[in-house]
Formats: structure tokens, sequence, C-alpha cells
């Protein structure tokens, strides 16, 4: 599967609004200062959005949905890596993320489980750390240094910790 990230235009963020909304998750938040988002799509059209906050060089991933017509056959994926190689093109060396529901899926990605508390400033100061999202919800990270996927060894033998 083919995807292409493109800028999500003004015009387009109703279409965004209306797929988070029906699946549950915050819009509260989408036309605030500092919010990029990307449409995803391949040959057979949209496969979802995503968006980041940037905070320094940490990012907030969010908003990623996946219209109910694709899911199941790798459009999520294909969504987040296409919002991970964003971050990389913006610089940002790590991403943190909240999800209720979809932790394990996050993780299949190379996220890895952290402490709220963990997070930087900025990033525990967003919308959707302060307030948006539940206290219970999982707290992820990935560091954008390392490829994301499973731990591989590197030319000195080393794997990912």
């Amino acid at each position: 599967m083919t995807a292409t990230a493109t800028p999500l235009g003004d015009g387009d963020r109703p279409s965004l609004a209306g797929l988070l909304a029906a699946a549950g998750l915050p819009t509260g938040d989408l036309t605030a200062a500092g919010r990029r988002f990307w449409r995803v799509a391949d040959e057979y059209g949209l496969l979802g959005y995503g968006g980041l906050e940037a905070h320094g060089r940490d990012g907030l991933l969010r908003s990623v949905v996946v219209p109910p017509d694709r899911r199941g056959r790798g459009a999520g994926r294909a969504v987040v890596m296409a919002v991970v190689a964003e971050a990389r093109r913006l610089g940002l060396g790590r991403l943190w993320l909240l999800t209720t529901g979809a932790a394990g899926f996050f993780e299949r990605l190379g996220f890895r489980r952290t402490e709220r508390l963990s997070v930087p400033p900025g990033i525990a100061s967003s919308a959707q750390f302060a307030g948006l999202c539940p206290d219970g919800a999982a707290c992820l990270r990935l560091d954008l240094a390392l490829p994301p996927g499973p731990a591989t060894a590197g030319p000195g033998g080393a794997g990912r910790p």
C-alpha cells in the first residue's frame, strides 16, 4: 500500500472533525494554533487523517482516525507511518500520544508505554494531556532517532533498549 500524506487545508477540517466525532475522539481543539494535520490516501482513496503538535523537539501524535470501511487492512498503520515521516522531516526527536483503547496497536508500531509524569512540559501542557484525554489514558512514546518497529541490532551489535 503506497500512502501519500497531504497537508490538510482549513476547508478539509470538517471532514476530519466528523470522522473523529464518529469515532468518539476529541475535536475541541482542532483549530487551535500549532496543530498540523495530514490527509493520507492511497490509490483507492482516503486512508485516514493524522496530526501533530510540535513542542520543541517533542511532538504530540494526535487525531489519528481511519474511516470504518478502511479499518483492519493496514490503513491505520499507513496513516501513523506517514505522520511519523512528517515528524522526522520537521526534525522532531520524539513523539508522544495518549490513547484509551489503541495502546496495543501503537506498541506494534514501535511506541512504548511510559508514565504520564515523564512527558516534557510542552507536551504535558497540551490540551490533549491537560484535559481532553482522560487521566486513565495510556501514554506512549516513540524515539524518532531509530526507525519504528521491532528492536534490531545495529552495526555494533547493540539492540534497541
